[in-house]
C-alpha cells in the first residue's frame, strides 16, 4: 500500500490487513504522529518523544486512539528493525505509561459492514489450517475462547449438528449444547481429516495431546491487523449478543445460548436444553446473516432471520 506524506511517497507493509484498516492506520499516523516526529530519523526517536505525542492525543480525551497510535508506532519501529533502519522499539519502554483504554468490556465489532470485512479477512487468513478453521468457527458458535480451544471430537456429533460441552468445561459448571449451523458443520467436516484422529479439534502445534494455546486466536486477529481495542476472542460473543437482540430474537434463548450463569441455581440444574428448538433456528439464521455480510449482499430486512 502506498501513501504520501510531506510530499514524499511511502510504502506500507500491511501484511494481511484489510484495506480499510490500513487506511485507518495511515490516517491516524498522519494526523497524530507524523506532524511531530515524522521528520525525525527513526533510529533517533526516543521513548520520551513518543510519549509526548501520546500524551497530546490523551489530553484531548482520545485515550483509545492514544493506545492505537502507540501500537501503530511500535509496528513501524519493529518493521524498521527488520529493515535495518533502527536497532530497537522505544514503545516497549512505555508499557503502563497510558491509563487502560477500557475496563469491563471485551473489544468487539458490531457494525455490519465492518463485520463483513472481518469475516472476509478471516476467510483469507494465511496461517495454519486448524487456526483458520478455529477463526471461521468462532463467530458461528460464539462460545468462550477457552471452550473453543478445548473442544474435543468426542463432544461433536456432525450428523445431529450438535456440540455438547460437558459441565466441567463451562464457566457456570453446567453442560451446554451448541446447535451447529450448516456452515459450522462444513467447517468441522473440512477440519476432521486433519485432526479427527486427535483428541482435540484444535491441537497444539507443539504436541497434539494438548489444545492450542490460549493466545492462538488472539494472535491470529492481530496478524489480520485487528488491535487489542478493536477485536478480541471474546468479542464474537458480544457481537452475536448485540445483533441477535437487535434482530428481535427471544432474549432468554440468546442468554441460554451464550451460557451466561443462571442466577437461580436450582433452575440452572435442568435448563441447559431450554429453548433448544428456537436456538437451533437462531444459530442457522445467524450463520446465514454472517454469510450475507461476508459476501456483501444487500441486507434488505434489518431484522433478517427474526423469530416469528
Amino acid at each position: 500500500m502506498k501513501f504520501t506524506h510531506d510530499g514524499k511517497e511511502y510504502r506500507v507493509k500491511a501484511g494481511g490487513w484489510v484495506e480499510s484498516h490500513s487506511e485507518k492506520v495511515i490516517a491516524r499516523l498522519e494526523r497524530d504522529v507524523f506532524p511531530w516526529i515524522g521528520k525525525r530519523p527513526i533510529s533517533a526517536i526516543t521513548a520520551p518523544e513518543v510519549l509526548i505525542v501520546l500524551r497530546r492525543i490523551e489530553s484531548r480525551g482520545a485515550l483509545d486512539t492514544a493506545h492505537r497510535a502507540k501500537q501503530d508506532c511500535g509496528a513501524v519501529f519493529r518493521y524498521a528493525i527488520h529493515d535495518g533502519r533502527a536497532e530497537r522499539d522505544p514503545t516497549a519502554d512505555l508499557r503502563g505509561a497510558l491509563p487502560p483504554a477500557r475496563g469491563g468490556h471485551f473489544a468487539t465489532i458490531t457494525e455490519p459492514k465492518a463485520i463483513g470485512e472481518l469475516l472476509r479477512a478471516i476467510h483469507g487468513y494465511s496461517g495454519t489450517f486448524a487456526t483458520c478453521c478455529a477463526l471461521k468457527l468462532a463467530p458461528l458458535v460464539f462460545v468462550r475462547p477457552g471452550e473453543l480451544r478445548n473442544a474435543e471430537w468426542s463432544e461433536v456429533d456432525l450428523e445431529k449438528a450438535e456440540w455438547r460441552i460437558p459441565s466441567d468445561k463451562m464457566k457456570a459448571g453446567e453442560p451446554h449444547i451448541v446447535p451447529l449451523s450448516e456452515q459450522a458443520v462444513a467447517v468441522l467436516a473440512d477440519l476432521q481429516p486433519l485432526t479427527g484422529d486427535d483428541r482435540y479439534l484444535f491441537p497444539s502445534e507443539r504436541t497434539r495431546t494438548r489444545p492450542m494455546s490460549e493466545n492462538t486466536i488472539l494472535a491470529a486477529l492481530r496478524r489480520l491487523g485487528y488491535s487489542t481495542d478493536q477485536m478480541s476472542g471474546h468479542g464474537f460473543r458480544a457481537m452475536a449478543s448485540t445483533l441477535l437482540n437487535e434482530q428481535g430474537w427471544n432474549r432468554d434463548a440468546i442468554e441460554r445460548q451464550l451460557a451466561h450463569a443462571e442466577r437461580n441455581r436450582v433452575r440452572a440444574s435442568y435448563n441447559y436444553a431450554e429453548h433448544l428448538p428456537e436456538r437451533r433456528k437462531m444459530m442457522q439464521a445467524w450463520a446465514d446473516y454472517l454469510d450475507m455480510l461476508k459476501n456483501e449482499r444487500k441486507v434488505i430486512d434489518q431484522h433478517f432471520g427474526r423469530a416469528a
